[in-house]
């Protein structure tokens, strides 16, 4: 009995790593089908429809874009250019995207998750701070600060967060283990759901007065 409790904890165990990321692709490629929004978000499957392979050519497999800085005249100070499936229809089903992130001094790319993937953050210009926290009870806070070439890990679905502690523009090329990795940043989850979450509930969560509270939704 002991043998087989042994035997089920470590298929279980098995199980959770084996589906903590993308699902292994079936066939060399599957491009997406580009028709109307309506009718991707019809098809429910893991990812998104496949193109006939017969049509299939280079450019499904190219994106050009970052090169260019990303508009940064936003309260936070930064701005995310991603290169996922829906604009690198090649990357479907293979697993893996990017994104180039711009910051303009004081930047910020605020505190938040990624469900569904495990982050490696390159500095290609500038000085940036990055953290990320481990989740309960420890909520253990890891922190660097990296210089251009420098790369750091942020593990899959830990709150994290990127500041350009510099006085010039910094510009980093993040790459994430999923094709649709997530994004819930954290303010905007809790201070901007729609609807509402109760104030009360938030009161009693962050030991804030209900007219802070308020004005924080207000703000989101």
């Amino acid at each position: 009995m002991a043998n087989l409790s042994l035997l089920l904890a470590v298929l279980a165990l098995s199980l959770s790593v084996a589906l903590a990321a993308d699902n292994s692709a079936l066939q060399d490629f599957c491009i997406i089908t580009f028709v109307s929004i309506d009718q991707i978000m019809a098809v429910l499957v893991n990812g998104f429809a496949c193109k006939d392979p017969k049509l299939v050519e280079a450019n499904d497999f190219f994106f050009s874009g970052l090169h260019i800085a990303g508009n940064t005249t936003n309260p936070n100070g930064s701005k995310v250019t991603p290169a996922f499936a829906t604009q690198l229809p090649g990357l479907n089903t293979l697993g893996i995207s990017m994104a180039r992130i711009d910051y303009v001094p004081w930047g910020i790319n605020p505190p938040h998750t990624h469900p569904r993937a495990t982050e490696v953050l390159t500095v290609l210009d500038g000085t940036l701070e990055v953290g990320f926290v481990t989740s309960n009870p420890e909520n253990r806070h890891f922190r660097k600060v990296l210089q251009k070439g420098d790369v750091f890990v942020f593990p899959t679905g830990l709150v994290h967060y990127q500041r350009n502690v510099g006085y010039d523009n910094a510009v980093a090329i993040a790459a994430l283990s999923s094709q649709n990795p997530g994004l819930i940043t954290v303010a905007n989850a809790v201070f901007g759901a729609t609807p509402d979450i109760d104030g009360d509930v938030l009161v009693k969560a962050f030991h804030l007065d209900k007219a802070i509270v308020s004005y924080l939704q207000s703000k989101f």
